[in-house]
């Protein structure tokens, strides 16, 4: 099982014995790759697909989305309506969900039942 994680600064690393090694996205293309390290002004400007895509992708409802992603399910439906835009980390995490989102989804269930 892959083990990432989101570094305060927005770059995500895969954890392997000990060590943290940058995500390189297997997908090609210049919306859906993300690169090896992303700043956090890079995170905040990059194109983001449309949440409510993402989450019809990932067949889930909005209460689903946000109890997987552990947000309240007002913050989804304020991301979809154009209320309010996801930022910093949040934006970070939508973009690999939309790179990898089983992987993804994986991980946080796995770090959930942990807790």
């Amino acid at each position: 099982m892959q083990r990432l994680r989101l570094k305060a600064d927005g770059r995500i690393v895969e954890l392997r014995d000990g060590q943290e090694f940058p995500l390189a996205p297997a997908m090609t293309g210049p919306a859906l790759a993300v690169p090896a390290v992303v700043s956090a002004a890079a995170v905040e400007n990059a194109p983001l697909p449309a949440v409510r895509d993402l989450r019809r992708r990932s067949r889930l409802t909005q209460l689903e989305f946000a109890a997987r992603l552990g947000v309240p399910v007002e913050t989804i439906r304020n991301w979809e309506q154009g209320k309010r835009a996801p930022r910093g980390p949040a934006r970070a995490l939508l973009a690999v969900i939309a790179h990898s989102p089983e992987t993804v989804f994986a991980a946080l269930a796995t770090e959930s039942a942990a807790i």
